[in-house]
């Protein structure tokens, strides 16, 4: 067998199996949407896996989460350790909505015990995932995190940027951590390179503590009704 006829082969043969993988993605979309559709007014938490129960962060993230479900909202996280733990601890603790939108993954990665039994959900896809985090959402609450929190956090900024969802708070909590980051964004991204526009810059809004973020989310909300983003 010629190499043009070996490499043809094996891409017909991937070609097959993706075209059967689309009837496993839309299961996964057509089991989050019924799922999530009856949740109600919900708020994501999220941060990184790694954060263990005795750092502040993981200790603001409960008072969090407690505290948005005082003012009336859920809290969904991405179900693993960590701040993930934590918003669902947060949100049990106060009697609330804890929802946890799990992923399979080699490393880090398992239910954690806050869950409510009936909303925790699991995805093979991660971009089947993510549309549930950011149509369900009410608010993206980012606490300090890795890869995976900065990719939730910048994909939401870009779906609001462009007009693709309809606004909604995007809340990043530990100036600390945040800083020097969005420092980087307004004097490269912006002032040097002139790639965003300055009021791109307002998407996002840096605080340190609990209060302040229940002060942002009810602020919002006094204006716009709580509904999916798209």
């Amino acid at each position: 067998m010629s190499f043009k006829q070996k490499h043809s082969k094996a891409w017909n043969e991937i070609k097959t199996n993706d075209s059967w993988a689309l009837f496993k993605i839309m299961g996964e979309f057509v089991h989050g949407y019924e799922r999530m559709s009856q949740i109600g007014p919900c708020v994501s938490i999220f941060g990184s896996a790694r954060t263990k129960p005795e750092d502040k962060y993981y200790q603001i993230a409960c008072e969090v989460a407690e505290k948005i479900v005082d003012h009336g909202y859920g809290v969904i996280t991405g179900g693993g350790p960590g701040i993930m733990e934590a918003g669902n601890k947060g949100a049990n603790i106060a009697g609330g909505t804890s929802v946890g939108l799990n992923i399979d993954l080699p490393f880090e990665q398992f239910d954690n015990q806050y869950i409510d039994h009936d909303k925790n959900l699991n995805f093979d896809y991660f971009f089947v995932r993510k549309v549930m985090f950011v149509k369900y959402s009410q608010g993206f609450v980012v606490m300090p995190g890795g890869f995976g929190t900065l990719d939730e956090l910048f994909e939401a900024i870009t779906l609001i940027q462009t007009h693709k969802i309809d606004k909604f708070p995007i809340i990043l909590v530990g100036t600390e951590f945040w800083g020097g980051l969005f420092e980087w964004v307004k004097n490269v991204l912006l002032d040097k390179f002139s790639n965003i526009s300055p009021e791109d810059l307002d998407l996002v809004q840096l605080v340190d503590t609990p209060e302040e973020v229940l002060e942002i989310l009810d602020n919002f909300y006094t204006k716009y009704n709580l509904s999916p983003n798209f």
